[in-house]
């Protein structure tokens, strides 16, 4: 679905991403890891075609470089960080702006019936239907970040790009947008590729791993692999798997250790 072939970027002339070259295949979870720096965003956005490159991308045997801003769009969605709000909107019209390429007229564009219904089966999927009408503006981080899940889904790409998805959401909003993520990802024609500091919730989701170090490949394939690896307590200067061995043993000790100490009550 995805080929890079040799693609570097950067900005103001000086290359942050050098010689990426991957396959990401229909149906496939792509994570991308590495330490802070290692051009891990820059990557999102050379895929996303916000910043020019050198080298191919293709997707779907197309050179986007041929394609037309909003025939990309049509085949890659992008889900940012979350960023500064600037009007609020209510969470309806923040995710119905995601079906403005599917609506019809030229200068005001008006959605339609099938556009409503879309939006409204991108909110129930993420939680949020409920409370369609409320302002984002008063949202949580958590919830303003579900909306933005939901205005991707509604654009009905090809491909998912996310960037730290997974910011601002509580442990159980993780894991559930990791799930469904792997279950978007396996209908037709559908395939993820995620930026991720989480190690945990990238095994999780998933099937690859590319692994960054100083804007250049320093491992690639399936996840076991590459987290198995050396390269991966090289890339992050550190014994990673001891680090989250330790951290398991704390939490097996709390699991199966004897009853808790009660906790004094705060009146």
């Amino acid at each position: 679905m995805l080929t890079l072939k040799n693609v570097s970027a950067g900005y103001n002339g000086f290359d942050v991403i050098s010689d990426i070259s991957l396959d990401v295949m229909e149906g496939e979870n792509l994570c991308i890891l590495g330490p802070n720096g290692c051009g891990k965003t820059t990557l999102i956005k050379t895929i996303s075609g916000l910043i020019p490159h050198m080298g191919t991308i293709e997707i779907d045997g197309i050179n986007i470089s041929d394609m037309k801003r909003t025939e990309v769009a049509e085949k890659i969605a992008v889900m940012s960080q979350i960023s500064t709000i600037y009007f609020s909107y209510t969470i309806y019209e923040t995710v119905l702006l995601g079906r403005y390429l599917h609506m019809n007229g030229r200068t005001f564009k008006e959605p339609s019936l099938r556009d409503r219904e879309y939006a409204d089966k991108c909110l129930k999927a993420v939680g949020l239907y409920s409370m369609k009408n409320k302002q984002i503006s008063t949202l949580s981080g958590g919830q303003l970040q579900r909306v933005y899940l939901a205005r991707t889904l509604a654009q009905e790409p090809n491909v998912i790009l996310l960037d730290e998805p997974t910011n601002h959401l509580d442990l159980k909003h993780q894991a559930e947008l990791v799930d469904f993520l792997r279950d978007w990802s396996k209908e037709e024609g559908h395939t993820v590729i995620g930026v991720f500091h989480d190690l945990n919730l990238a095994m999780k989701l998933a099937d690859n791993v590319l692994l960054l170090d100083k804007g250049k490949i320093a491992a690639y394939g399936k996840t076991k692999d590459v987290i198995s690896s050396k390269l991966l307590s090289d890339v992050y200067e550190m014994d990673v798997a001891g680090y989250m061995v330790d951290s398991l043993k704390q939490w097996e000790s709390i699991q199966n250790g004897p009853a808790q100490t009660k906790l004094r009550k705060i009146k």
